[in-house]
């Protein structure tokens, strides 16, 4: 559906509910109960994929902050600057609490988790560094711009299905990620408009996302299978076996390649996947003065 809830600013489009708004947060894993080790709903597949996504997203959002930093002083229109401003906070944040679910995964046995537990000046990270300075800055915002397209496909999954919410599982675990997935709905044209705005062309958006989408499948299976290799918990090739089935007619997974595929249509725009309702909701739910979160804001 395309959103009619847009309105250009400058080079770019923004929406009419102004730029993402910063959450300081915290979430006490394992407090004062005790994680489970699989802890969704004791399903082994289910447990690898949330950790083996919680273990990425740290490395990864900080990219997406340097490819924007990178090209922030090529930005003149005000409005957007604020955007990338709550934009870099939001992604700040994210790491900060992924990081510390991570530790908590890495604790409890899950040892894949630590190959992404690398620090900002570890050999790793400056390698990644250099990789990206030897890109041109248009093409690892390209990649930033096609990874939030990701994230946002799957807060929007997240989010509208009573489904993933009925899953049983840790309470802080379920509460990090349906905050994570609001605030990646809140800036989920942010990095996009950016690109635009510095003359990023079509043809390499549409050609960096068809890359990633073609590394998708095999990437994540792989990553999924060796997270469980490493955990002698999960062992039982039948429960993943069934669990695997499962996920992948689930509501997470099922259809998904398809809602990726829209990111490559010429013209498309984030916004035109209208979300505002879901994020209306979703706001008053977590943060209003009821809202479940309210208590773990700092």
């Amino acid at each position: 559906m395309v959103s009619s809830r847009r309105t250009a600013v400058g080079n770019g489009l923004a929406p009419t509910f102004g730029p993402p708004k910063v959450r300081r947060i915290r979430f006490p894993f394992g407090e004062p109960a005790p994680m489970n080790h699989h802890f969704v709903e004791g399903d082994i597949a289910f447990s690898h994929l949330v950790a083996v996504l919680s273990a990425v997203f740290p490395p990864g959002e900080e990219a997406f902050i340097r490819s924007v930093r990178r090209v922030e002083h090529r930005i003149d229109d005000p409005v957007l600057k604020r955007r990338i401003a709550g934009f870099i906070g939001q992604e700040s944040v994210h790491g900060q609490e992924h990081r510390r679910l991570n530790q908590k995964l890495i604790d409890m046995g899950y040892p894949f988790v630590r190959l992404f537990m690398f620090g900002r000046d570890s050999r790793r990270q400056r390698a990644v560094v250099w990789i990206e300075h030897r890109m041109p800055s248009v093409a690892q915002l390209a990649v930033t711009a096609a990874a939030e397209h990701y994230t946002a496909i799957l807060a929007e999954r997240v989010l509208s299905s009573p489904e993933i919410q009925a899953i049983p599982q840790d309470t802080e675990v379920r509460n990090l990620f349906n905050w994570h997935a609001l605030e990646e709905l809140e800036h989920k044209s942010v990095a996009f408009d950016v690109y635009r705005a510095v003359g990023g062309p079509e043809w390499l958006r549409i050609g960096v996302m068809a890359a990633i989408y073609g590394l998708t499948i095999p990437l994540v299976t792989s990553g999924v299978l060796l997270s469980i290799a490493t955990d002698l918990r999960g062992w039982r090739p039948l429960r993943v076996l069934r669990g695997t089935i499962d996920l992948l007619r689930g509501p997470l997974v099922n259809g998904l390649m398809a809602d990726l595929r829209t990111y490559m249509r010429p013209g498309f725009h984030p916004d035109d996947i209208d979300t505002l309702a879901l994020l209306e909701r979703w706001r008053r739910e977590l943060f209003g003065d009821a809202g479940s979160l309210v208590d773990h804001l700092k």
